[in-house]
């Protein structure tokens, strides 16, 4: 039995690593901003928010600077070697932050956020390319998950404890320090462990100057587009993810009106749900690459935006504007339950957003150069970030209330939300797929295995009701090319949704043998595209459950592209809302809700082996298991 990832030797050491460097991170940056607060600190004239805001700066402005750099030397030099390396780095300067804080020098603070920015930013680029060098192609999904929610439970937990630490009389300056130096030496004894992984790029040459290096990247990040379109995807996200974090303290202070608990319950949500989400995307892709999710959760973000600009300000109402509200005064009104679960989900659909974006960065970035591509996304991420903050500084200039700027911010991200999927409009409608079969039907599938990975393959199934391409769409972890009668594209809204999924069309020799012919060479097209077809050979829905005899087209198809064909048995549908056996389908009462339904998969057949008679024998046999 294969061992979980989180006690897997490949994979612990790089979660800890990073789990106890945002963790550390996010406990100096918290009780800085704190003691600036209740200290009163200010350096040459500048305190206050205004002081505050020059801490974000100070931590963010070596990712504009040096991630070109860092990446450079993460392709160049051993990953492991360096992050342990990073780590080291880290210990020193918690060492000099301690310090800091006992004497409260403010310079001395500033200059270790600073330096605890930079091996941020060197440690950026290997969090994620080292990934793919440590585990299987079939677990980077989970694993690209589980640090996801790693990341940001320690930003929730370093964010608590550093302002609660901070805050203690006389011996929070020693706690802060106490905590940062433990922390970092947990990080360094985790680092240790990292399998050794050898250089990608040794011959490459590294230039300090930071500035034509972060040129190149930039231009190498846009050099694919699929990677250029996957990193804006993911700089749109902590574009929206610093809005609304952003947004958080205010929202709870000045228009909800509630105490500080609450807006540490606020950012608990943030964070649980980012972490509930990745690992939801893991169980919804099946720990497979899974792009559907992606405007799964974009469409979905904007919902719960939407949402939460609908919820208004019910609270002050139900309280009559008396008083701060407490978190359990909060908690206990349908009003806050409302823009807690909002908010909730709407990180939830976050983590589904994601997760399938780093994963596919992993995936299709050329290993030599996956440190430089990860280092080019967090180049544009901080530039996201930082467009963030000026459009949030634009909308309160221009008098937009935090309800009205949750609206702009769904607005925008429902136009993005459209373009990803008139992109991948295929993918979503798998998932979708998958959450209409699992909600009716109680499916198993056997076989999945037998799929292909990657490239062609012809599926070959029975034909048993209308519901039949979704079933085994859903079962099925790669989108699929269904071959379908061509009169279903002339359903208005049906016709729409099969396009956008690719669905063939076809016609009967006698009906069209233009469409026919027409169809046999998009068959051929898109299997040379290295795409799954599904064909049902029968060519129309069985009236007795029993299976027709499978038309010669399947042969026809085999020999003027020979791929492999998997044939596919489908088990329980007949009887169903949308089979033949009681009488027109879909014209009675639904009937056999949540019932058991089964799709098998069998080993692939080679196309010289392929024949009707044999395929209808090997669809037979799958029924009967």
């Amino acid at each position: 039995m294969a061992r979980h990832l989180l006690i897997d030797g490949r994979f612990w050491p790089i979660f800890w690593t990073q789990f106890f460097g945002a963790f550390n991170d996010n406990v100096l940056r918290n009780a800085l901003v704190i003691l600036i607060v209740t200290k009163s600190l200010s350096l040459g004239g500048i305190a206050g928010s205004e002081m505050i805001a020059l801490c974000g700066a100070v931590f963010i402005f070596p990712f504009f600077l040096f991630s070109a750099t860092a990446g450079q030397f993460a392709d160049r030099i051993s990953k492991s070697r360096l992050v342990f390396s990073v780590k080291l780095w880290e210990l020193c300067v918690i060492l000099f932050a301690s310090y800091g804080f006992l004497i409260e020098n403010l310079p001395l603070l500033l200059g270790a956020l600073f330096m605890t920015g930079l091996q941020s930013t060197f440690f950026g680029p290997v969090k994620y390319s080292i990934l793919p060098h440590l585990l299987r192609e079939d677990e980077l999904v989970s694993g690209t998950a589980y640090v996801e929610m790693g990341t940001f439970l320690s930003i929730l937990l370093g964010t608590i404890l550093g302002g609660a630490l901070v805050g203690i009389p006389l011996w929070g300056a020693w706690l802060i320090g106490a905590v940062m130096v433990a922390l970092a030496s947990l990080g360094c004894l985790a680092s240790a462990g990292i399998q050794y992984v050898p250089p990608v790029a040794p011959q490459l040459r590294i230039r300090m100057n930071p500035l034509p290096p972060t040129r190149e990247i930039l231009k190498l990040t846009f050099r694919n587009r699929s990677i250029a379109l996957a990193i804006l995807g993911i700089s749109w996200f902590w574009f929206l993810g610093a809005a609304v974090l952003a947004l958080l303290p205010p929202y709870c202070t000045y228009f909800l009106k509630a105490e500080e608990s609450v807006i540490t319950f606020f950012l608990a949500i943030f964070s649980i749900g980012v972490g509930v989400g990745s690992l939801l995307c893991r169980r919804l892709s099946s720990q497979t690459l899974d792009l559907g999710l992606v405007p799964l959760g974009a469409f979905s973000m904007s919902f719960f935006a939407f949402e939460l600009f609908l919820a208004g300000n019910p609270i002050s109402s139900e309280l009559g504007g008396e008083g701060l509200v407490t978190l359990s005064q909060f908690l206990s009104m349908p009003g806050g339950l409302r823009i807690g679960l909002d908010l909730f989900l709407f990180c939830v659909a976050g983590g589904l957003y994601i997760v399938p974006l780093y994963t596919f960065l992993q995936q299709k970035a050329d290993p030599a150069e996956r440190s430089r591509v990860i280092a080019g996304n967090n180049i544009l991420n901080s530039l996201f970030m930082v467009f963030a903050a000026v459009l949030l500084i634009v909308l309160y200039e221009l008098q937009f209330s935090i309800p009205w700027i949750f609206l702009t911010l769904s607005l925008l991200n429902l136009i993005v939300a459209i373009y990803q999927y008139s992109i991948i409009p295929e993918f979503l409608l798998r998932i979708i797929c998958w959450m209409i079969a699992n909600i009716m039907y109680r499916m198993k599938v056997v076989g999945r295995e037998n799929i292909p990975a990657c490239g062609p393959a012809l599926l070959v199934s029975n034909h048993v009701s209308f519901v039949d391409w979704l079933v085994i769409s859903s079962a099925c972890p790669r989108p699929i090319r269904f071959v379908m009668h061509y009169k279903f594209f002339q359903i208005p809204l049906a016709g729409r949704i099969f396009k956008d999924a690719k669905v063939i069309p076809i016609a009967g020799v006698r009906e069209d043998p233009g469409i026919l012919d027409t169809a046999f060479q998009t068959i051929a097209e898109e299997l040379g595209r290295g795409q799954l077809v599904c064909f049902f050979p029968e060519g129309r829905l069985t009236r007795d459950g029993n299976k027709r005899k499978f038309r010669p087209g399947i042969e026809w198809i085999v020999r003027a592209t020979p791929v492999p064909v998997v044939p596919v048995a489908l088990n329980g549908l007949w009887g169903s809302f949308f089979s033949r056996k009681y009488g027109k389908p879909m014209s009675k009462p639904f009937r056999r809700f949540w019932s058991r339904i089964s799709v098998v998969f069998g080993a692939p057949l080679p196309p010289q082996e392929v024949t009707s008679a044999q395929l209808f024998e090997q669809v037979s046999q799958l029924q009967r298991q």
